[in-house]
């Protein structure tokens, strides 16, 4: 039986870097850039005025205030998306809207609040004159070509993870595709005679498969695309048939039939069909955890699918899923941070540690005085999949523990993060 550390470096010291592939943009949201982006144009490109107002020449602007505006004659007036027509010379001035292009010399933007534009309007007379009431320095409200980008610029480095604004910043740049780690299939294999699938009536003695939707959740979440193979049955041929279904993903995922009983198979097969590095792991819930590979042979080449079994309690799959699966796909996408958020709380509950196990004990973490807390979230049983879904994290107890007492602090994983 080897730690929780060790299993993670064997499985992170076995998975690869997928390849690359060019996707649309608004598709590759949460995926890693294999590519580094230059820019090919100034952004913005041209001077461009940053507010509502009037383009003018700073220097006529010389000594006004609200008791000595500044009249100019307005000579044009210009909106966003237009290209000017007419140049502003002494005394003169033109009416612009926020982004549209500086007129030829203009050096500044007073914006209508700091004019008499809206006196003039409720008078009900024309913006032919304007009277400026600050004086203005040279450059205010102007938006410098290349200001945010100039051409030519590393505007995103290869290795990015593409969040909603990276995403916008490719459209700025007039780019619609970019090149982007591709996201990892991963094959979802539930086993045992017992499951039943979820749209099907419920015999005697039998449970629904919860598994295959929980991990195929768990796997869509962290970037990855689930295959799902269905149900396996307690028997080498059905195992076997399965598994072959999923040896083209770039990892095949089970649940189930890795511990010590009799009709736990899936180990079994995996040792005919390919390597076991490990098949225990020091935790709980999870000890029964099974890493190694399954061989396809595709013509005279051999391909190596890394293959993963959780145990079939729906509550050691979903644990071990975010200790081990997690990393692993994170990785596969090119994520350089694969560790989930943890936080250190003040635990609320007892939690006994007595045989040497890493603990993940499902809590309710809450934020009090400025202090998390943390809670147990009810009965701890590896199959009471309630206790997952009232968590929002997971106390780390260490095998080197005998536990901990109310009021002592911990770590916590949390399993969402939604801090603000």
């Amino acid at each position: 039986m080897i730690s929780v550390d060790e299993a993670l470096d064997s499985i992170l010291g076995y998975v690869r870097v997928l390849e690359p592939e060019q996707k649309p943009i608004l598709d590759c949201l949460g995926q890693v850039l294999a590519e580094d982006v230059c820019s090919t144009i100034d952004v913005p490109p041209l001077d461009n005025s940053a507010m509502d107002g009037y383009a003018l020449r700073a220097e006529d602007t010389r000594g006004a205030g609200d008791s000595s505006p500044g009249y100019l004659t307005v000579v044009g007036e210009l909106a966003a998306g237009s290209m000017p027509t007419e140049e502003v010379r002494p005394g003169t001035a033109i009416r612009i809207m926020t982004g549209a292009p500086l007129p030829q010399g203009a050096d500044t933007v007073v914006r209508f609040e700091d004019t008499d534009e809206l006196g003039r309007k409720s008078a009900g007379g024309g913006l032919s004159q304007i009277g400026i009431l600050r004086q203005a320095r040279k450059g205010l409200n102007v938006r410098r070509r290349g200001e945010d980008i100039a051409r030519g610029d590393l505007v995103l480095k290869k290795g990015t993870l593409l969040r909603p604004q990276e995403i916008g910043m490719l459209a700025s740049l007039g780019r619609t595709t970019t090149l982007v780690i591709r996201r990892p299939v991963v094959a979802l294999l539930a086993t045992g005679d017992e499951l039943v699938a979820a749209d099907q009536p419920l015999a005697p003695g039998k449970i629904y498969d919860s598994n295959t939707y929980t991990i195929a959740a768990e796997v869509s979440r962290y970037g990855g695309v689930p295959k799902i193979l269905g149900i396996g049955r307690d028997s080498v041929q059905s195992l076997t048939e399965k598994i072959d279904q999923g040896l083209d993903a770039d990892m095949l995922i089970t649940s189930g039939g890795v511990s010590q009983g009799d009709y736990d198979m899936v180990k079994d097969v995996l040792a005919q069909r390919g390597e076991i590095s490990f098949w225990t792991v020091r935790m709980k819930p999870g000890k029964p955890l099974a890493f190694g590979t399954m061989t396809k042979m595709e013509g005279e080449r051999e391909r190596k699918v890394p293959h993963l079994g959780l145990p079939g309690n729906p509550v050691s799959s979903m644990i071990t899923f975010e200790q081990f699966a997690r990393p692993a796909i994170l990785k596969m996408m090119g994520r350089e941070n694969l560790a989930k958020p943890t936080i250190r709380a003040i635990i609320d509950n007892d939690i006994g540690n007595n045989d040497g196990r890493r603990i993940f004990a499902r809590v309710i973490v809450a934020k009090r005085d400025g202090q998390y807390y943390a809670s147990l979230t009810g009965p701890q049983g590896s199959g009471i999949l309630t206790s997952m879904t009232k968590a929002n994290g997971l106390a780390v107890i260490p095998e080197s523990s005998k536990g901990v007492k109310a009021g002592e602090m911990v770590d916590v994983q949390m399993l969402d993060w939604t801090e603000e």
